[in-house]
């Protein structure tokens, strides 16, 4: 099923986004490809949700094709067909249809036991993460820095709302 999006994904880059101007939209698939980096990181021993393989063999490798093909596809259909210059209605319609897609995806996942939630994560979790990510990727493309901020204190919130041991690397002497 993770093989069978990710082909989707690529199909929908090349039939409905901008993909011959990847150039404009690199930085944000970027910076989408590292949050997923940086939550297998951080969350190594406490996944809140895990990704369970089928074609590929292991979640590490499943996590690859989402880290490096879907979440990069993402951010470029997303920004690529951005509504410029739209009224707040139009807006709103568009966030909440990529969120609902990415609430709906996760549902299947979770009815076909392609994702296991953990330490209290839940589809309800991930729905609410989806409204603050697609804000994320707008307000990155616009100003990347003021994004960084941003998303920090939302991974130290995240972090610290499902108690999440970070064991960061200690050098022995």
């Amino acid at each position: 099923m993770h093989v069978v999006l990710a082909l989707f994904m690529i199909y929908a880059v090349w039939k409905w986004g901008d993909w011959r101007n990847w150039e404009k939209y690199h930085t944000v698939m970027l910076y989408f490809a590292l949050g997923n980096l940086l939550y297998n990181f951080l969350t190594a021993n406490h996944f809140l949700w895990r990704l369970d393989a089928d074609f590929i063999s292991n979640h590490t490798l499943t996590e690859m094709l989402y880290t490096f093909i879907v979440f990069p596809a993402t951010s470029l259909l997303f920004i690529s067909r951005y509504p410029e210059r739209s009224n707040s209605g139009t807006l709103i319609f568009y966030y909440f249809k990529w969120v609902f897609v990415y609430v709906g995806v996760e549902w299947i996942y979770t009815v076909t036991h392609h994702i296991d939630y953990q330490y209290g994560w839940s589809l309800g979790w991930s729905a609410f993460f989806d409204i603050t990510m697609f804000p994320m990727l707008r307000l990155y493309y616009k100003k990347p820095l003021i994004a960084y901020a941003v998303s920090a204190v939302l991974a130290v919130f995240w972090l610290w709302l499902f108690d999440v041991p970070v064991h960061l690397p200690v050098e022995k002497r």
